[in-house]
């Protein structure tokens, strides 16, 4: 398969908001680059900074800009065309010019060298209190004892780097799941329910539109170890796809839903009723001027709240069923 390789020009200003409409668009991996997080980078290791390599030192004389890739399908384009709208309104209520040109430009490359370009951004690192997660070709010297993920995001999205899937995570420690059935909605690169598994889950089953994502997410089970036969693979949309909601059935003591606001709020029913009265949803990528919206939308539909944490004006809820 081939991927559409996209760049948009902004200042730093211009990148905060472009994150947060990308998201709400379906888009969930990027690289960002500005000078501003590497000028804050350099004082604060100031006293080391002449070891900082002479390739990373350019970066401060880059222009501000984000990288983000689609697929070259039927989604892509539909997730293309929404970018280049949601751009040109940007740009019409930007008379003061402070978002930048927001010029986009759009390459190609196949998806092994997709997969090759995202190696250099993603390294391993710490998530909450048990998790450390890495891809397949990096090392960790000392584990600390942690529960090691291994996750290669290959042509879906889902390193564990951004913030909703961290929040999702994080909530997944303080809830029971050893031998609790756990259901992953929108799996991308399967890391949430790969966590579950690894945590003591004694079923999973992984669900997602997009059947990169789902072959994706079982290459990733394999490589932590995990017996396929415990982790079920699905590909669809359940909220129109009656015969699909049935076969991922009911009665799941914890749901995953790192998605967008909209899409929870659509699928708010079929979420409360995949759960056992008593089961917990923990639901993400939600940007924070969206969330008292959702968190509406799921009370409205019988979830009760049980706490709402944010990381970086990106929240996630974590609601129960009433028995």
């Amino acid at each position: 398969m081939r991927f559409w390789e996209i760049d948009i020009a902004a200042t730093s200003q211009g990148i905060e908001v472009l994150t947060g409409i990308l998201e709400e668009l379906g888009v969930s991996g990027m690289v960002v680059s500005d000078p501003r997080d590497f000028e804050e980078f350099l004082n604060k290791t100031q006293t080391y900074w002449d070891y900082v390599d002479e390739s990373l030192m350019e970066l401060r004389d880059a222009a501000p800009h984000l990288t983000f890739y689609l697929p070259q399908n039927a989604q892509g384009e539909q997730q293309l065309a929404g970018i280049r709208q949601a751009l040109a309104g940007l740009h019409g209520r930007d008379a003061a010019g402070e978002f930048g040109s927001l010029e986009m430009t759009c390459g190609s490359v196949q998806e092994e060298d997709w997969a090759n370009n995202w190696k250099q951004y993603f390294k391993p690192f710490r998530v909450g209190r048990h998790f450390y997660v890495k891809p397949s070709w990096e090392t960790i010297d000392d584990d600390e004892g942690r529960i090691v993920l291994h996750i290669d995001p290959a042509s879906s999205f889902g390193t564990g780097t951004h913030h909703t899937t961290q929040l999702c995570l994080k909530q997944l420690e303080k809830v029971p799941v050893e031998g609790a059935s756990v259901l992953d909605m929108g799996c991308g690169s399967g890391i949430l329910g790969i966590a579950a598994a690894l945590l003591g889950a004694k079923r999973v089953t992984a669900v997602d539109i997009d059947e990169a994502s789902v072959g994706v997410t079982r290459e990733n089970v394999l490589k932590n170890g995990i017996d396929p036969e415990k982790f079920t693979l699905l590909c669809g949309d359940v909220t129109g796809n009656a015969a699909l909601a049935q076969r991922v059935g009911k009665g799941y003591d914890v749901v995953l839903a790192n998605i967008v606001a909209d899409v929870i709020i659509g699928m708010r029913r079929e979420l409360f009723d995949f759960l056992r009265p008593g089961g917990t949803l923990i639901a993400s990528g939600i940007i924070g001027e969206r969330a008292d919206e959702v968190q509406r939308a799921l009370t409205d539909c019988g979830f009760a709240l049980r706490e709402r944490g944010e990381q970086q004006d990106w929240i996630v809820l974590r609601c129960e069923k009433p028995l």
